[in-house]
C-alpha cells in the first residue's frame, strides 16, 4: 500500500518515522515551503521535510494546494492512502484522491476540541483527560468519521509541552494501527454528529491562539490562572506586566507557577517578594507563586536567578 504523508512540525515527523519503521511505503511527503526564521532570517525547512530527506523521500512544498501543477504531481504517485498530521486543511480535490481515503491525526478526543490548539485549550480548561483521534477527512475541519481514539490522563501539573510529548509518542502507535486497519479493510468508523447527539455534548472549541490571547487575567480564581499558565507553557507562553509605584513596567512571560493559601491580609494583585527566593502575586484566597519567569529580551530562568538581577525595589502590582 502506497502512502503520501502530509505534515509540518516535530510531532508530525515522529509519526512519519513510525510509518517508515513499520515497513509501509511512503511514496512522497507534502509539507510547507521553506521560510526564513530566527533573528538571522535563515531559510529553514520543516521537521517533516528534514525527516523525509533523511530517508530520500520525494518532497512537495506547494504554495497552493489547489494548483494544477501540484495536483498533477500528487496524482502521479498513485497512492492508496493519504495520512495527515498537523497540516493545513486540504481541499476536496486532494483528500478525495486516494482510493482508500485520507485520514488525519488530531490531538483531542473528537468531537471535543476541534481546531488548531487542542492541547493548549484542554489544559487551560482544566480537563483531566484528553487523547488522540484518527478520522476520515471531509469538507469541514475536524468533523469526519472517527476511526480510532486513545485516551490520556492530564496530570495535575501537566503543561502543554509535557502533554505534547506524551501524545507524540502515543501518536506513533495510533497512526500505524489506523493504517493497518484501513489496509485490512476493518474500518468501522463512527459519526461525530451521532456521538454529539447520543451524549448530548456541549462542544468546546480549540481555536488558534494568538499573542493577545495569552495575557493573564489575574481577576480569575487561582486555579484558572494556574491552568492558563501551564496550558500555554512553554509555547506560546502566558504573559503579564508588573508595574512599580514609580511607573516602571516589566514585561514578563511566566512558564511555571504554584498555588499557595494566603491569609487575606495583603492588597489584591500586589507582587510580594523577599528579593531572593520567592515572588508571589496576591489573589483573593490564594497566592500564585511564580517559579519560572522570563523578562523581555532575556532568557527564561528560575525565580531565584531572576530576582538576583531584577532588584524589585519598592511596591509592585499587576497591570
Amino acid at each position: 500500500m502506497k502512502i503520501v504523508y502530509f505534515g509540518t512540525p516535530e510531532i508530525a515527523s515522529s509519526q512519519l518515522e513510525a510509518i517508515i519503521a513499520a515497513g509501509y511505503e511512503v511514496a512522497a511527503v507534502v509539507t510547507v515551503p521553506d521560510k526564513p526564521a530566527g533573528r538571522g532570517k535563515k531559510i529553514q525547512s520543516s521537521h517533516v521535510k528534514e525527516t523525509a530527506l533523511k530517508y530520500n523521500l520525494p518532497v512537495m512544498q506547494p504554495v497552493s494546494l489547489k494548483s494544477p501543477e501540484f495536483i498533477k504531481e500528487l496524482s502521479s504517485y498513485n497512492a492508496d492512502l493519504f495520512v495527515v498530521v498537523a497540516f493545513r486543511m486540504l481541499p476536496e480535490v486532494v483528500w478525495s484522491m486516494p482510493p482508500k481515503g485520507t485520514f488525519n491525526l488530531h490531538a483531542s478526543l473528537l468531537p471535543q476540541y476541534r481546531g488548531a490548539a487542542p492541547i493548549n485549550h484542554a489544559i487551560i480548561n482544566g480537563e483531566t483527560e484528553t487523547g488522540l483521534t484518527t478520522f476520515l477527512l471531509d469538507k469541514e475541519i475536524d468533523t469526519g468519521e472517527i476511526i480510532i481514539q486513545e485516551k490520556v490522563t492530564i496530570e495535575e501539573n501537566e503543561t502543554a509541552g509535557t502533554l505534547h510529548d506524551k501524545l507524540m509518542l502515543l501518536g506513533n502507535k495510533v497512526v500505524v494501527e489506523t493504517i493497518k486497519i484501513i489496509e485490512e479493510g476493518r474500518v468501522q468508523s463512527q459519526s461525530q454528529e451521532m456521538i454529539i447527539e447520543r451524549d448530548n455534548l456541549q462542544l468546546k472549541p480549540a481555536p488558534k491562539i494568538f499573542k493577545e490571547d495569552c495575557k493573564i487575567d489575574w481577576t480569575k480564581d487561582a486555579k484558572s490562572v494556574y491552568d492558563f499558565i501551564r496550558g500555554l507553557s512553554p509555547y506560546p507562553a502566558a504573559h503579564t506586566q508588573f508595574v512599580s509605584d514609580e511607573g516602571e513596567i516589566l514585561d514578563l512571560k511566566i512558564y511555571e507557577v504554584a498555588i499557595e493559601k494566603n491569609n487575606n491580609t495583603e492588597e489584591l494583585y500586589k507582587v510580594i517578594t523577599d528579593g531572593k527566593s520567592y515572588l508571589k502575586v496576591v489573589l483573593k484566597d490564594y497566592n500564585i507563586l511564580i517559579n519560572i519567569i522570563q523578562q523581555a529580551g532575556k532568557k527564561a530562568m528560575q525565580i531565584a536567578d531572576f530576582l538576583r538581577g531584577a532588584r524589585l525595589n519598592g511596591n509592585w502590582k499587576i497591570n
